[in-house]
């Protein structure tokens, strides 16, 4: 009976899933560039380790600043117009990076780089809440693994290139393909179907203040933004890390990336399949606080772990585990009554800018605690991602809120 309730999905939502989550991959791909470049860029642009962990975290950190007016505009506007604003300003500051000679152009490139993925970060619950609906869950999962995979073929095909510039064109260009497709093909409803609009009093529609109040209200949505930021800052920290880490231990700089990337491996399989897993729970929480246990502790020794087939299994272990709760998580906003799809976009960019913000400077604190001591590194990275779980325990539970959700 349940299942006969459940609306009917449009197929034209896979397009918006491919687009948005090529978008999605080639952003971490750019942006894990500095990353897998280190050894060359960090001379280049005479920088120190606490420099590098900025750049690394550039683009996120401009989301700070977006996401609550990118959910909010595109609440009244609609996504599809301000993401493709931000395409623009992005492609520009992805070509600038050939021109960046110093820490301060670089940063600034970066920064600009940033922006269209802080629109389509603050904006994916509306999207997908709109095109998927039941199956939100799942969206959000393919979205997430193709961060995974980006960071994972930066990290093994970044080094690969002859030079660094060279390397520059080849992710710039890629997203500038991506951008004309997203501005021809991406719909902000299916047809036949509307958001609910903005209330008019008096001539006057309802000001995009009002969309973000009313997700600024509920106290769900902030903690979901707290557990959120935590995982997010972690794991960031931890993917930027590992190529100088290994790289400490006596590996080449292409074994280094090489590594690193199985981590990815495990992220891209544990945010394609753990929502599923989850959701087949009767009760997610318990599973889902169980699971990030698991991920900061495997985390937190990875510098004591033995190289070769031991590493290769706890990193990707280490991934599944780090990487089956977010989805879920970032999906949360549009199961609580207070925010729905209408205020889907204004809850997206809350949740976007106290977890960016947490996210930026969590990798940044950690490498300024720990410096090069890469055991304690990991250890505290361990810890910070463990500390998602307190909050995680406020939270309702994500499989009775969905079920609740559905039958309405």
């Amino acid at each position: 009976m349940e299942e006969k309730q459940l609306p009917k999905l449009s197929s034209y939502r896979w397009v918006i899933l491919a687009i948005a989550a090529l978008l999605d991959a080639i952003s971490s791909y750019i942006q894990f560039q500095i990353s897998a470049l280190a050894v060359q860029i960090m001379p280049a642009l005479h920088i120190a380790p606490a420099q590098f962990q900025i750049l690394l975290m550039a683009p996120m950190l401009i989301a700070v600043f977006l996401s609550i007016p990118a959910g909010s505009l595109a609440d009244k506007f609609g996504a599809k117009k301000i993401v493709s604003i931000g395409l623009v300003i992005s492609v520009i500051g992805a070509y600038g990076r050939l021109i960046a000679n110093n820490f301060f152009t670089m940063f600034i490139t970066l920064l600009l780089f940033g922006v269209y993925m802080a629109l389509l970060n603050a904006n994916t619950l509306k999207i997908f809440g709109t095109w998927f609906k039941q199956d939100t869950n799942m969206a959000m999962g393919v979205f997430f693994a193709s961060a995974s995979v980006g960071i994972m073929l930066s990290q093994a095909t970044s080094s690969l290139f002859p030079s660094v510039k060279q390397a520059y064109i080849f992710s710039s260009t890629v997203l500038l393909i991506l951008a004309v497709c997203w501005m021809i093909f991406v719909k902000d409803t299916p047809q036949g179907e509307e958001i609910p609009q903005p209330q008019v009093e008096q001539g006057k529609s309802e000001s995009s203040l009002k969309f973000f109040e009313a997700a600024a209200k509920s106290k769900k949505t902030w903690y979901v933004a707290l557990a959120v930021g935590f995982g997010m800052g972690a794991s960031e920290a931890f993917s930027g890390i590992l190529p100088q880490a290994f790289a400490a231990r006596g590996m080449t700089p292409a074994q280094a990336g090489a590594v690193a990337a199985v981590a990815t491996i495990g992220s891209l399989c544990g945010s394609l399949f753990g929502p599923s897993i989850i959701n087949k729970a009767k009760k997610g929480k318990p599973v889902m606080i169980l699971i990030t246990i698991l991920g900061g502790l495997l985390m937190a020794v990875t510098w004591y772990i033995p190289l070769g087939m031991p590493l290769t299994i706890a990193l990707i272990l280490g991934g599944v585990f780090g990487a089956m709760t977010g989805p879920i998580m970032q999906a949360m906003p549009i199961t609580f009554p207070e925010i729905g799809p209408k205020n889907a976009g204004s809850a997206g960019g809350l949740v976007g800018t106290v977890s960016l913000l947490l996210s930026f400077f969590i990798p940044f604190i950690i490498s300024a605690i720990a410096g090069r001591n890469y055991a304690l590194t990991f250890i505290i990275q361990g810890i910070v991602f463990v500390v998602q779980v307190i909050v995680l325990a406020i939270l309702p539970d994500p499989n009775i809120a969905r079920q609740r959700n559905n039958q309405r």
